[in-house]
């Protein structure tokens, strides 16, 4: 296994153009996990660890624009009030160790249903900008996942970074694992209020192929939401809204049956995430809020 160690961006893309192979590593937190048990063995690793501009941010007057090796205790620490749903999530990732190295980046790259970003990212909205040689192009996220541990980067595209939708509402994140810490998600639900547009955004994790969106339930709240007049007045959503808004979510679920839960379970679960997190985000909008607390990891 040949070590590559770019130490500029342009390096790197010229490195992955010359090994279009190449697994890149940052963080390390999942390749490392697949070389140790010798589920992989790839020819070369391109170490991206001395391009600093990966590991820089900067807040736009509508979006973040997050570098790809920015780690999750960054996101915690500097970025709750802009991406409170990611800031949410990146408190579920494993430990603090993992949470000074993992980056956002990582999970695209890997984009397995599991990881841990991926549904406050849905839920936000966000485009993802990769680079090569050819040049960079903005992703939209809801084309970015293929299949499993698949996604629509070109052999020689790298991540550079994630332009993600400033909130300009309350966001949650929720998570079901066997234990509080290092724990690999039996599933998970991030949810987005948008007053701007009026609209709601969903993302759901460890229940589908791929981490998706509950469309049909987004469209179901949101024309609720607008025939009701809940936007202006503010009043409380009623049972029955939530109560079919969790059962839309649930059925967008297409999960399997693993060591970690039921499909069955994990079709409950999304549905009593989507109506915990609506609860909570609507409480927060009703007091011109953007609560960043109430994130939920149990068993």
């Amino acid at each position: 296994m040949d070590f590559l160690r770019p130490a500029s961006w342009e390096e790197a893309l010229a490195a992955k153009a010359e090994h279009p192979t190449a697994v890149p590593i940052a963080g390390g937190t999942d390749i490392m996990v697949e070389i140790n048990f010798d589920h992989r063995r790839p020819e070369h690793l391109l170490d991206l660890n001395r391009i600093g501009e990966l590991r820089a941010w900067q807040v736009g007057e509508k979006t973040v624009q997050l570098g790809a090796s920015v780690p999750y205790a960054h996101i915690m620490e500097y970025l709750r009030s802009e991406l409170p749903g990611l800031a949410l999530a990146s408190h579920t990732v494993a430990s603090p160790q993992i949470r000074n190295r993992g980056g956002v980046g990582g999970n695209l790259g890997t984009a397995s249903p599991a990881g841990d970003a991926h549904p406050a990212l849905l839920a936000a909205d966000c485009d993802v900008e990769v680079e090569s040689v050819r040049g960079s192009r903005l992703i939209p996220i809801d084309e970015f996942y293929t299949g499993v541990k698949r996604n629509a980067l070109a052999e020689d595209e790298l991540i550079k970074s994630v332009h993600i939708k400033k909130a300009d509402g309350p966001q949650q994140y929720s998570k079901v694992g066997t234990r509080n810490a290092m724990v690999i998600a039996v599933c998970a639900f991030g949810l987005a209020l948008h007053p701007e547009t009026r609209t709601v955004r969903t993302g759901i994790g460890s229940a589908a192929p791929t981490p998706i969106r509950a469309k049909a339930a987004e469209e179901f709240l949101n024309a609720a939401l607008e025939e009701g007049g809940f936007w202006e007045s503010r009043k409380i959503i009623t049972p029955s809204i939530a109560k079919q808004f969790a059962a839309l979510a649930s059925g967008a679920a297409n999960p399997i049956d693993d060591v970690r839960g039921t499909a069955s379970y994990r079709r409950h679960a999304v549905g009593i995430m989507a109506r915990r997190t609506l609860g909570w985000t609507w409480e927060s909008h009703r007091g011109n809020g953007r609560d960043t607390e109430g994130v939920a990891s149990c068993a």
